[in-house]
């Protein structure tokens, strides 16, 4: 599949490459270069592969309570919130974000790869009269990324955007073209999603390139960067396999209130999960790859997620899933057994890169 933006990637020389079931763009300049230029000044990212979903009526609230993992009943109209759709054993059937419309109507905002599984699973666990429909072919979604992006964006609307808050949105318009502006984000920088009508997206992207501030920004960048900020990817951190909890994304769920899931989760809390997420350093520029062994004194005690070399940190970084041992803290020096080499490395707090302007 392809996205409304297609065409004018291919005329930016963008090099294209299957993700999931599209073709998006990889990398246009190349990403070490990309991903410097998000955390100096401002990217525009092709997010028009994520699935929306509209849920409303008067049961929604009580229907996504009962899905989502995060506290919905005290999120305010014009908030949004991060969570997970958990299957009866915690393990994560994806990662989401809850939008607030209004107070009966919700927008979930879901990833591209689970979009068709998670609108199966959500509506089986909906009450007869709650509606969901998914509005993810005619939603078009740019993110425009990094320490500028406030100034960019005030420039085309007139809304006054030092009063948007963090996990904040908006309905505004830029040239005409309706759109709910929302601030969440997925590279550690300041950050402004913006949803508009599939057929406005090619060209609100070209407004926005018109800024010289501005460069287009592929998928390999957006994972460097949000590797830096410590932020999760399905498929790689999160799973069916897996819970929140042995992920340390606690934070996102509210063990108060019942939710499918719910007694896995509380198993990991009470006895701890029998593996953990981890950050890892590694001593070199060389990066680790996904289902590499870690080792420590010379066992086998977990495997690489994600690995990267960090253009902001001049070392390579990543994520790991380890065995839940006593012995390793921040620290701790380990190994990472490529296949044909062992790499030096050693746990490392997460985030890893730490100067990020997401929150200002």
């Amino acid at each position: 599949m392809k996205t409304p933006i297609y065409n004018t990637h291919i005329s930016l020389n963008a090099k294209i490459a299957p993700f999931g079931d599209w073709d998006m763009p990889i990398q246009y300049s190349g990403i070490i270069a990309e991903h410097l230029h998000t955390r100096k000044s401002a990217g525009i990212f092709d997010i028009c592969h994520m699935g929306e979903f509209i849920i409303k009526g008067s049961n929604a609230l009580a229907d996504i309570e009962n899905i989502n993992s995060a506290n919905i009943a005290n999120l305010k109209i014009g908030r949004c919130k991060y969570g997970f759709l958990l299957n009866e054993n915690g393990g994560v059937i994806d990662d989401l974000i809850t939008y607030r419309l209004d107070e009966n109507e919700f927008m979930l905002v879901v990833n591209s790869a689970t979009t068709a599984g998670d609108y199966d699973w959500i509506k089986s666990h909906l009450s007869s009269n709650t509606i969901l429909e998914n509005i993810s072919k005619e939603t078009g979604k740019i993110d425009l990324q990094g320490p500028l992006s406030r100034e960019i964006i005030q420039n085309l609307i007139p809304d006054d955007l030092s009063t948007l808050k963090y996990f904040g949105f908006i309905n505004t318009s830029i040239n005409n073209c309706k759109i709910i502006l929302s601030r969440t984000g997925y590279t550690g920088e300041l950050v402004y999603e913006i949803y508009c009508q599939a057929d406005d997206a090619e060209k609100l992207w070209n407004l926005f390139l018109e800024d010289e501030r501005v460069l287009p920004i592929g998928l390999g960048a957006r994972d460097t960067l949000r590797l830096e900020a410590g932020l999760p990817l399905y498929g790689h951190e999160l799973g069916t396999s897996r819970t929140p909890i042995a992920a340390n994304l606690s934070f996102a769920v509210n063990i108060k209130k019942d939710f499918i899931g719910k007694n896995a989760l509380l198993n990991d809390i009470e006895n701890g999960s029998s593996e953990k997420l981890v950050g890892l350093k590694l001593k070199t520029r060389q990066s680790c790859r996904t289902g590499q062994e870690i080792l420590f004194n010379e066992e086998v005690i977990g495997k690489v997620t994600s690995g990267s070399f960090a253009p902001n940190l001049g070392f390579s970084i990543a994520f790991a899933y380890i065995k839940n041992h006593e012995n390793i803290e921040v620290g701790t020096k380990v190994e990472i057994n490529t296949g044909r080499k062992i790499l030096p490395a050693e746990i490392y707090e997460t985030p890893f890169y730490k100067d990020g302007t997401a929150r200002i």
